[in-house]
């Protein structure tokens, strides 16, 4: 009868003097027989970040402290004697005695007093190599890292077999080779220092450059989905984000992306997405009075939604008086009143005022403060801005990615559109509730007026409630954090990202992040796509790496788009000149043409219309013309 073990079962096992293989893998276990008088914290680290396959395992007995004290003062005896006896002779006591005297006084002082505990300590290392050339080397790169630290290893000949078994997690040691250690030395042998962040679910966002393990996370497993990502122009931040962007589309998240710089075209292209160019003339128009119609007990949404618009007509307007911002609030709860529209939530679903409505319900007014913010809104409704904030909603959110470009807007209009369009975006995101992504490209925008500042600050404190993870791209980074809100927004982000950085920018991302001299000197000197990745209480040196296929879609180097360009414009050139045209009915006047081909003239006497439709190179039997004799 075939039992579970003989189908888990090796084919064969080879047990040498000083290795072992299994099937065609090499093993050799060694251990630590020696160690030094002291160690420094994270003596651990070079052994577990060591960049191969190893197992580590250690093995910790509690001793009898009794015993221990009764062991101590029978050694001290013995070196107290040894030290006499050299001074009496006249000779100068040995220097190794007198220091484990010390040590040992030491230590039965701590044990008496029960601050500190025995223990006998195990460390054993097995190494994985697929050949017996890899295995010696990576055993002697393994003892001169541990021989770096004065730390003594060896290999366990003829115990091979028992030290794979007890590297296995059995918890089983049959090697049984231990060094004492007291709670102190023992704590500092805990593998705390590795600097792994991989979650079980997720996505790549790099490698760790600490010991090359794949940086894998769930930005929707923390307590919040949000992300910032600062870095200086030309970091590869937005090349980050797109990489993020195509593995997050394959996990079924919807992705919208506030694109300024019409970065993200080719890739909405290549996954079928939908773009939007925000701009005078385009079709696109957004009508920032719309409602969510989105139910939700205590909170007031006609109530938001009127502070939403008055921190957008400050940005639109500028500052206003108390007299005048009392006026606007009145005539914003008249407008929507003309509509039928109040605090009930059954009105909310009647169809939304025009921003033209609120201009007429301001010159109805019929007062100077009144007129003054009409006369300055005016140019939005009959002026030269007209037609973008003044129409109807026409855009419905249905592609899994949508981009919004506001590229050809003039700049002092961006901040508004971009305003308009997230608010646009926050309304519909509460109407149907799922997974997904909201990447602010170039937030800075955002910050130059505190209005919109605030009104992304209360969107990245709320989006965790409608299912929501909002990441904030900037390279303005001191603009940044030196207002209240973008601080705000940082603390509210479970995941940063910061990649390469200007020297003048990095005091302030020292006491906001907290970065040791290390952090500071890395993120100066970083290459392209390295950076410093913070998920929570860890951080990592992530370096970004896309296949060669994601590459191709996601990469901004303009020295390559133009060479990708010019590459494509000589395969399309080779190909109309290597496309076959039909033969022509009079006889060809050069004998060494090729038999398939056409001449010069016949090419120029055929429009576009009538060249035949063909794969490249591909010729018929009505092509063919017998050769002249």
């Amino acid at each position: 009868m075939v039992t579970i073990q003989d189908i888990i079962a090796p084919e064969a096992i080879e047990v040498d003097f000083t290795f072992q293989k299994i099937n065609s893998t090499y093993t050799r276990t060694i251990f630590v027989a020696g160690y030094p008088r002291s160690v420094p914290a994270n003596w651990l680290s070079p052994l577990i970040n060591f960049p191969h396959q190893i197992s580590i395992a250690m093995f910790m007995y509690p001793a009898d402290s009794s015993e221990i004290l009764n062991n101590l003062k029978r050694k001290i005896t013995e070196m107290e004697a040894e030290i006499q006896s050299d001074l009496r002779a006249g000779k100068i006591s040995n220097i190794n005695t007198e220091v484990k005297l010390e040590d040992a006084r030491y230590i039965r002082e701590d044990l008496a007093k029960g601050s500190e505990r025995f223990f006998q300590f195990g460390l054993y290392v097995t190494i994985q190599a697929k050949d017996k050339d890899e295995l010696d080397k990576v055993t002697q790169a393994i003892q001169s890292s541990l021989g770096a630290l004065l730390i003594v290893s060896k290999k366990a000949t003829l115990q091979m077999d028992e030290g794979f078994k007890t590297t296995l997690p059995m918890g089983v040691d049959k090697l049984l080779i231990t060094r004492n250690m007291d709670t102190t030395s023992l704590a500092t042998t805990f593998p705390f220092t590795s600097s792994e962040l991989t979650m079980e679910s997720g996505i790549m966002y790099g490698i760790n450059e600490h010991n090359d393990s794949l940086v894998i996370f769930d930005r929707f497993q923390m307590e919040n989905a949000n992300m910032v990502i600062f870095a200086k122009s030309g970091a590869g931040k937005s090349y980050a984000v797109k990489l993020e962007i195509l593995r997050q589309l394959m996990f079924g998240v919807e992705v919208i992306v506030m694109d300024p710089e019409h970065e993200y075209e080719e890739l909405t292209k290549a996954v079928g997405g939908e773009y939007i160019n925000f701009t005078f003339g385009s079709e696109a128009k957004i009508n920032p009075f719309d409602l969510s119609t989105v139910y939700e007990e205590g909170e007031n949404e006609l109530g938001q939604k009127i502070i939403s618009i008055h921190g957008l007509l400050k940005v639109m307007l500028g500052q206003m008086t108390p007299q005048q911002e009392a006026m606007l609030d009145r005539s914003l709860v008249a407008t929507y009143k003309a509509k039928g529209i109040t605090p009930d939530p059954a009105s909310q679903t009647n169809t939304a005022p025009l921003m033209e409505d609120l201009y007429k319900a301001l010159i109805g007014m019929e007062n100077a403060e009144a007129d003054d913010v009409a006369a300055r809104l005016e140019k939005f409704i009959t002026g030269s801005f007209r037609g973008i904030f003044d129409q109807a909603s026409n855009i419905n959110i249905q592609s899994q990615l949508t981009i919004f470009s506001v590229k050809e807007m003039e700049e002092g209009m961006r901040p508004i559109a971009m305003y308009v369009i997230l608010d646009f975006i926050w309304t519909r995101i509460k109407k149907d509730l799922r997974k997904r992504i909201l990447v602010i490209d170039e937030a800075w925008y955002f910050m130059k007026h505190p209005d919109s500042a605030s009104f992304i600050h209360s969107m990245v404190k709320r989006a965790r409630k409608y299912f929501l993870g909002i990441t904030t791209i900037t390279q303005d980074v001191e603009d940044f954090l030196h207002n209240d809100y973008g601080k705000a927004i940082v603390t509210n982000s479970s995941i940063q990202l910061l990649m390469k950085q200007s020297t003048a920018s990095i005091p302030v991302l020292s006491e906001t992040f907290y970065l040791s001299q290390g952090e500071r000197q890395l993120l100066v000197t970083s290459d392209v796509g390295e950076g410093i990745f913070f998920a929570g209480q860890n951080h990592v040196a992530l370096r970004v790496v896309a296949s060669d296929e994601e590459h191709q879609l996601i990469t901004t180097d303009p020295e390559e788009l133009v060479r990708r360009q010019r590459q494509e414009e000589e395969l399309d050139q080779e190909s109309a000149n290597a496309a076959p045209q039909p033969a022509s009915s009079k006889p060809p006047q050069n004998t060494n043409q090729n038999p398939l081909g056409s001449t010069s003239n016949q090419k120029q006497n055929l429009s576009g219309d009538e060249q035949p439709a063909r794969y490249i190179n591909a010729a018929t039997i009505d092509d063919y013309q017998p050769p002249t004799q």
